[in-house]
């Protein structure tokens, strides 16, 4: 297993410890860490041990473990002859990318552990973002450690400095997340829009919700374990949960998925309705994407699948399933002309369609759209999207199920077929019901109406 550096924080240490690493890890000369020991994790967890735990469970710090994305990376880099030779792996290994200790991420097995993935020093020593998109982020050299405390200890054994592109009630923070979580392929194709999409919502107006707001949760404690810092400092969350979860052994995968559930539980409202109309029974699935910040789904969305399952029942008998799609198979795969289904087509610039981004010079997305005003008089207030069901007769009961997949099967296939993905690997990806989409309507309760 390629544990990365993440498996040491598996013997985090006890927080007398933690203490007496951080006071006797400074040089007594200048009192201040080399620039190899910042950019190696390990250093951190000596006085941030909460931080370095959480970060420790995080897709950040899966970055260059997952096996879908090594998979992707070596099929691109064959299939391109190289062309695009750090198109991933800069997002995926920056700081081993910046340091030249890999071109392509073909090299990865052999980088040090603590240079792969997104580590700390690369986040925090971030100074500039000169791009929207594919990681146009600019590192300082100055030793300095930058985030969103106004009035950084000086006990530090390192420089420190408030920034605003670390510090999650400013604006432009958003910016050093966006920077790697839009992508743009080498055809031109947007292929994630996770930044723009947010640009264009209501959380990107002022006073309203950065990234971190959302996937950095605060709480009130201790910023750095070091004799005489401050108690009250604002903190924040850095297993910075998404969508995605790790498909092999990591370190904290258990409290990385229940992150990632728990959020997507409370992302939509979903409205269910069952009505008679001059053209005869239907139900309508309503739902609004009212607590992303963003469209849904977003990231990676010609590998992801949101989509809605519901079933109609009369006498016990099923009059209409739709959305019922097997474990283990691909939704792309399932024939249902009803089917509600979440995702990105993309094409290739003869016009033909792909599931490999890089050959990506066309979006056709399907998502649901984030709010743009709280404004109830705003005829844009009203976002949501309905999909109508015809049902051949009055059922007495419909259920629905709102079902999410990261990546899909069809191209998890594609990869174990190509030689590239371990055949164990399709397993591991989990297929998601979010709470708030699980809904029943009953005949002899509501009769004829809706169900929230």
């Amino acid at each position: 297993m390629r544990s990365g550096f993440a498996g040491v924080a598996i013997a985090l240490v006890t927080s007398a410890a933690v203490a007496a690493a951080c006071s006797s890890s400074t040089d007594e000369t200048t009192g201040k860490l080399t620039t190899a020991q910042l950019q190696d994790p390990g250093t951190c967890q000596s006085c941030h041990a909460d931080q370095f735990r959480e970060w420790s469970g995080s897709m950040h710090a899966y970055a260059s473990e997952d096996p879908v994305f090594l998979a992707m990376n070596k099929r691109m880099l064959r299939e391109t002859n190289g062309a695009s030779a750090d198109f991933c792996v800069n997002c995926h290994a920056p700081l081993a990318v910046k340091l030249g200790l890999t071109k392509d991420g073909s090299n990865l097995a052999e980088v040090p552990a603590a240079m792969r993935g997104v580590t700390c020093y690369f986040c925090h020593s971030v100074d500039a973002v000169n791009g929207t998109h594919d990681n146009p982020l600019h590192l300082a050299t100055d030793g300095v450690m930058r985030g969103g405390i106004a009035d950084p200890s000086k006990l530090m054994p390192h420089g420190g400095m408030h920034s605003d592109l670390h510090d999650r009630e400013v604006h432009d923070s958003a910016t050093t997340c966006g920077a790697c979580h839009d992508v743009m392929t080498p055809h031109g194709a947007n292929v994630e829009r996770t930044f723009d999409e947010w640009k264009a919502s209501l959380y990107a107006k002022p006073g309203q919700l950065t990234c971190g707001k959302c996937h950095m949760p605060g709480r009130d404690g201790q910023a750095a374990q070091i004799a005489g810092a401050p108690t009250n400092r604002r903190v924040h969350d850095h297993g910075m949960a998404g969508v995605d979860i790790a498909l092999t052994s990591f370190f904290g995968a258990d409290t990385q998925r229940a992150a990632v559930q728990s959020l997507l539980d409370s992302t939509v409202l979903v409205k269910l309705c069952v009505q008679q109309t001059p053209l005869g029974i239907t139900a309508t699935v309503n739902i609004d994407n009212a607590f992303a910040g963003h469209s849904f789904p977003s990231g990676a969305n010609q590998d992801r699948r949101a989509w809605v399952e519901l079933g109609a029942f009369k006498a016990g008998a099923s009059i209409l399933s739709s959305g019922a799609i097997q474990d283990g198979k691909a939704a792309t795969a399932f024939t249902d002309p009803n089917l509600w289904l979440l995702r990105d087509k993309i094409f290739r610039e003869d016009g033909t369609e792909t599931h490999l981004f890089w050959e990506a010079a066309r979006v056709e997305p399907s998502q649901l759209p984030p709010s743009v005003t709280n404004d109830p008089l705003d005829p844009a207030f009203i976002h949501s999207v309905t999909h109508t069901y015809p049902l051949p007769a009055v059922p007495d009961r419909v259920t629905t199920r709102v079902r999410m997949r990261p990546v899909d099967f069809d191209l998890l296939d594609d990869l174990v077929t190509s030689g590239d993905l371990d055949p164990a690997i399709p397993a591991k990806v989990p297929t998601y019901d979010l709470a708030s989409g699980t809904k029943e309507w009953d005949f002899a309760t509501t009769g004829f109406g809706c169900v929230n």
